[in-house]
């Protein structure tokens, strides 16, 4: 099962056949009409991160546009959306570029996101996942390569020497020579998620720690527990696309139980 907002082309939840929710989603988000929904797999678009002028939306404005329903088709394997959008007056108020974006989804025992991205222009991006787990303390990321940018500790560059992150605090990190494959070891919950990277130039893994989490309104205080991101992103290296080239970042996910 899952669901998509039109709000973002925003996917709510995927549950895989004979397993629990895959996605974490916030209790507290409000669903408001041009609001970012918390949680989920929110699609950051066209820059990620605080937006370069005043008065911008935080991971631009995709995630807050109403996409447009394309296309639709079901087999056993399962289904694939197709979702829309194109510049309006609203996004070149923001944002003073043509473009069209499509986001295609194939749900079934695995999740497979692509984003393609059609104009002249170069634009960085993200799609910020959020993974359900059952204690953030007993969860440990692989795969993220050794060099990353710390976000907490205002932009300052920073080594990992196995690739694996832990959380035992608020942790923001773009790893900027990540693995094609990161996978989530939530260890009390019994599973690793495999968290397939496509097109991509970093990763990002965010957790937002127990201050941040209660200072948060579309967040529970304790929200943070059972929650972590591992975005594929495109953020040291833009994406670029061209009259007759588009752009692509795509994500695969997959849960292994284990036994």
């Amino acid at each position: 099962k899952a669901s998509i907002a039109l709000n973002g082309a925003h996917l709510l939840s995927w549950k895989p056949e004979g397993e629990e929710e895959g996605l974490w989603l916030s209790a507290a988000t409000s669903f408001k009409k041009g609001a970012a929904i918390r949680g989920g797999v929110p699609i950051c678009w066209p820059w990620f991160g605080p937006a370069a002028q005043p008065g911008l939306p935080a991971h631009g404005f995709a995630r807050n546009q109403q996409w447009t329903l394309k296309a639709h088709n079901e087999d056993d394997n399962g289904a694939v959306l197709t979702f829309e959008l194109q510049a309006n007056e609203e996004t070149r108020a923001l944002w003073p570029h043509d473009f069209t974006l499509f986001a295609r989804f194939r749900l079934g025992e695995r999740c497979e996101i692509e984003l393609e991205a059609h104009g002249d222009y170069q634009a960085t991006c993200a799609l910020h996942s959020y993974f359900c787990v059952a204690d953030i303390n007993e969860v440990e990321v692989s795969g993220l390569g050794q060099h990353f940018i710390d976000k907490v500790k205002d932009g300052e560059p920073g080594d990992s020497a196995d690739g694996k992150q832990r959380y035992d605090g608020r942790v923001d990190r773009i790893y900027t020579q990540p693995d094609d494959c990161s996978l989530i070891h939530d260890k009390a919950g019994q599973r690793v998620i495999e968290v397939y990277h496509h097109h991509h130039s970093d990763v990002v893994t965010w957790n937002p720690g127990v201050e941040l989490s209660c200072s948060m309104g579309d967040m529970a205080n304790d929200g943070y527990q059972t929650m972590v991101c591992v975005e594929t992103a495109r953020i040291n290296a833009p994406m670029k696309s061209a009259v007759e080239q588009p752009a692509r970042l795509a994500t695969t996910f997959r849960v292994r139980k284990k036994r």
